[in-house]
C-alpha cells in the first residue's frame, strides 16, 4: 500500500538529518521521495562506490555488510545513505534486501535541487550535520 504525503512527512521527520525542518519543508522533501518496491537480494548500496541515494526502509529488511562481514540488519523505519545526499564520499558498506521490501528513496540530484531552491532547508540540514559532529 502506498503511503500518503502525511505518512512520508512523519517518517522523514524521524530522520536526524531532517528533524529540524518545518512541516512545510518536510512536505517538500516528501515530494521528492519516491516509494519503491524491492525484490529480495537487491543491492541498494555498494561498498566502495559513490552513493547516489538515501533510503528509508518501510517494509521488509536489509543486511549491511562491511568488507564482506555482516554488521547490521535494517528493519522498517531504519534509514541509510544520508551522506550520499550531501557528499561524494565513497560508501563504507553494502546494503542488500533480505526479503521483498518497500522503501522511500531520495536521489542526490533531487535533494541538491531542493537545497538550491530552498536555502532554509539547506541551513537546517547543515545545522543537523553540525550537531552530529562529536564534541571534545
Amino acid at each position: 500500500m502506498r503511503r500518503g504525503s502525511n505518512s512520508k512527512v512523519d517518517l522523514l521527520g524521524k530522520v536526524p538529518l531532517f528533524a529540524g525542518l518545518s512541516k512545510r519543508h518536510l512536505q517538500q522533501v516528501a515530494r521528492i521521495a519516491d516509494e519503491i518496491d524491492l525484490r529480495e537480494g537487491k543491492e541498494l548500496i555498494s561498498e566502495g562506490y559513490s552513493g547516489r541515494e538515501f533510503f528509508i526502509l518501510l517494509d521488509g529488511s536489509a543486511e549491511v555488510r562491511r568488507k564482506g562481514r555482516k554488521v547490521n540488519i535494517m528493519s522498517p523505519g531504519d534509514f541509510f545513505g544520508e551522506i550520499a545526499l550531501l557528499s561524494d564520499r565513497l560508501t563504507t558498506a553494502s546494503v542488500t534486501t533480505t526479503e521483498p521490501s518497500r522503501a522511500l528513496v531520495i536521489t542526490r540530484a533531487s535533494f541538491k535541487s531542493l537545497l538550491r531552491d530552498e536555502p532554509a532547508v539547506q541551513l537546517k540540514v547543515l545545522q543537523a550535520l553540525a550537531d552530529r559532529v562529536p564534541q571534545d
